[in-house]
């Protein structure tokens, strides 16, 4: 499969002629949705979940479909009856072809005076593609690309390192990173690739690899 970087936590994942979409929000670019037959959401933040985006997307392909956990699927389903699903840790689909499998339940702990909300992570095809959303998730099967959240208000980068010897995935690529400015790219690199046990890879916004 094809797996596009787009800006901040969006990925962009091409198999078979389909497109499946994760977490087009408001720090990606405003087309990152369009074409997409699934788009799925990870969590309400709006650095992941945006609804102008969402909804360009889904008059775009009349077609496409959205599956989320409740918190998003509640502000978006009305205008897509039926096009809209909700899923939870545990569930499984098929989605733009895509076997999907919904891992976690509740977004890292950013401070403890803030309440957690709820936050689940996808596992596409057993385990060629990961995408926790804003959770250190540990799946149950092994995991052979990790879309590795580098940079948030609720991490640091000794829980990056752990994180990426815990799932022990054949390669890890950056997500999150939109407030990791030039100046810190070169220490996270050079930090979770020496440190993290794996191939650890970073693509600039719009680049592809094959996983």
């Amino acid at each position: 499969m094809k797996l596009t970087k787009k800006s901040h936590a969006c990925v962009r994942v091409e198999k078979d002629g389909q497109v499946l979409v994760v977490d087009p929000g408001g720090f990606s670019e405003e087309d990152a949705a369009l074409g997409a037959d699934a788009i799925l959401v990870t969590h309400e933040h709006p650095d992941h979940f945006d609804e102008s985006r969402l909804r360009a997307a889904m008059e775009d392909n009349p077609a496409a479909r959205i599956w989320t956990l409740r918190s998003v699927a509640e502000r978006i389903a009305a205008a897509f009856p039926g096009r809209v699903h909700t899923v939870g840790h545990g569930d499984t689909f098929t989605a733009a072809g895509f076997d999907v499998q919904v891992h976690g339940e509740l977004h890292a702990v950013i401070h403890p005076d803030i309440p957690r909300i709820t936050n689940v992570g996808y596992l596409l095809d057993g385990g060629k593609v990961f995408h926790p959303g804003d959770a250190l998730t540990v799946p149950d099967q092994p995991v052979e690309t990790l879309m590795l959240p580098v940079m948030a208000p609720w991490n640091k980068i000794a829980e990056v390192i752990d994180y990426v010897r815990e799932v022990r995935p054949l390669r890890a690529y950056d997500i999150h990173d939109a407030l990791l400015t030039d100046l810190a790219r070169p220490i996270y690199d050079h930090q979770i690739g020496a440190l993290g046990g794996t191939d650890h890879q970073r693509l600039a916004p719009g680049t592809s690899a094959r996983v």
